[in-house]
């Protein structure tokens, strides 16, 4: 197919505007008013990302650690799942799991929240996020001042974290530990969780 004729097919009035972004890329107010984008649309380097259907896997990880999190969250914290966080202007992620602190917005009507508010975000990397996961979104969460970041992967069919916490002086994460059976750390307040109950489908 020639450039024309892509040019020609992404233009159709059947498609969405969207398809082409503005000169520039989009920007992280624009994800609130793109009429009809995919449910958990990303902006990342002004660039839309969409979310592919996930695993097991990852909604059964995601799932009991937001439980497990919501039994753990100290006074004034919430946990919360696939909301948005604005970074800069043209980075808008959404990670799978966020921890805000006291200050917060609580407005039913929000969309999204500062870094400023998060004090953890957390990933569950996925095949088609492996990149992301491991390597951008970790710099731009350091950079935007997020003091907590946890990694989860699958290892041997279980979850392992991996934790970071940001120094302040680099302003990027350094390694705090790989965790594999058990996470237990005092911050951002004191957890105990038993990871191999994060991933563990009943008996058939």
């Amino acid at each position: 197919m020639t450039a024309e004729a892509v040019i020609e097919k992404m233009t159709h009035p059947s498609h969405p505007d969207w398809l082409i972004p503005p000169p520039g890329g989009f920007t992280a107010d624009d994800l609130d008013h793109i009429p009809d984008l995919p449910a958990h649309t990303e902006l990342i380097d002004g660039s839309l990302v969409f979310v592919s259907p996930q695993r097991l896997f990852h909604e059964m990880v995601i799932h009991r650690l937001y439980n497990a999190l919501e039994d753990l969250a100290i006074r004034d914290h919430e946990v919360l799942s696939r909301m948005t966080v604005k970074l800069g202007p043209r980075q808008r992620p959404e990670p799978d799991l966020i921890v805000v602190g006291p200050g917060a917005p609580t407005d039913p009507d929000v969309t999204c929240f500062d870094a400023a508010d998060v004090v953890l975000a957390v990933e569950v990397v996925s095949p088609e996020s492996a990149v992301r996961d491991r390597e951008r979104k970790p710099v731009l969460y350091a950079e935007a001042g997020i003091p907590h970041y946890w990694r989860i992967e699958e290892i041997h069919g279980q979850p392992a974290v991996f934790v970071f916490e940001r120094d302040p002086g680099t302003k990027a994460y350094a390694s705090a530990g790989v965790h594999h059976d058990r996470l237990k750390l005092t911050v951002p307040f004191d957890i105990d969780i038993d990871l191999t109950t994060l991933y563990r489908p009943r008996a058939r």
